[in-house]
């Protein structure tokens, strides 16, 4: 990955910190500022190839920061740094031209490959003429990282396909890949009551009979539903209907 000139965003001093010494061991030009503020004159005087922004910062937000970002210098990747239960939000800054969000605090092997994968993509749009300077009225296109097949929600459920996280009420569920893709397809199907041998096939890819399917399903509920309850105090997320299946309770 070629150096880069970067802006990272953040009024918290150790995360900015953080950030930044990580960014420059990887050869990278930081310019670091405390304040949205700051970063909106750093925007008009200065030209980044990314850009690392806090969502929640006092006095001028993130998202006022991006949509700026995205007027004056449209080719400019932006990274959101988020906590847990702003998820929504960054899903919003991904649908107005973000190109990733990250969990604060994020961990460094995350933040490297968000980063070489957003300067891997401008520097492609900017080898296809095509792609190269597109006006800012394009951000408010449905870019491919944010379009509906990477997002599911369902009231205070939301799925991110591509990274493998559900968030319920702003709490992280820390789920396992099985776990995680039954979540995901009773999300996908709710309202509906999904029988436990469907589940078996479209989870775990493969038929079983009736009372297999019924025990297998069982104890993944059964995990599920200790973790939600571990992480948001609720106890009725998912509803099992007798004789018929299991669908989220939202």
């Amino acid at each position: 990955m070629s150096p880069a000139k970067i802006l990272v965003v953040d009024d918290e001093p150790g995360v900015l910190f953080s950030l930044k010494a990580v960014l420059t061991r990887e050869g990278h030009e930081v310019v670091a500022v405390d304040s949205g503020e700051a970063a909106l004159e750093m925007i008009k005087t200065q030209e980044f190839d990314l850009a690392l922004i806090d969502l929640k910062l006092r006095g001028i937000g993130g998202i006022e920061v991006l949509a700026a970002l995205r007027e004056k210098s449209p080719s400019t990747v932006a990274i959101i740094l988020t906590a847990h239960g702003t998820l929504e939000t960054a899903v919003t800054a991904l649908r107005h031209g973000a190109h990733d969000y990250l969990f604060k605090p994020c961990r460094t092997v995350e933040l490297r490959e968000s980063v070489r994968a957003g300067l891997l993509k401008r520097q492609q749009a900017a080898e296809t003429p095509a792609l190269a300077g597109q006006p800012s009225a394009d951000a408010e296109k449905l870019p491919p990282e944010a379009d509906s097949a990477r997002f599911l929600q369902r009231a205070g459920l939301i799925v991110d396909i591509t990274r493998h996280l559900v968030t319920l009420d702003g709490h992280l569920l820390e789920l396992s890949p099985t776990e995680f893709h039954l979540v995901t397809y009773l999300a996908s199907e709710a309202p509906r009551v999904v029988p436990a041998q469907e589940l078996v096939q479209e989870v775990q890819g493969y038929s079983s009979e009736p009372w297999e399917a019924r025990d297998i399903v069982r104890f993944h509920i059964h995990r599920v539903r200790q973790k939600i309850h571990a992480a948001t105090g609720r106890t009725n997320v998912i509803r099992t209907v007798r004789g018929v299946g299991y669908c989220l309770n939202l």
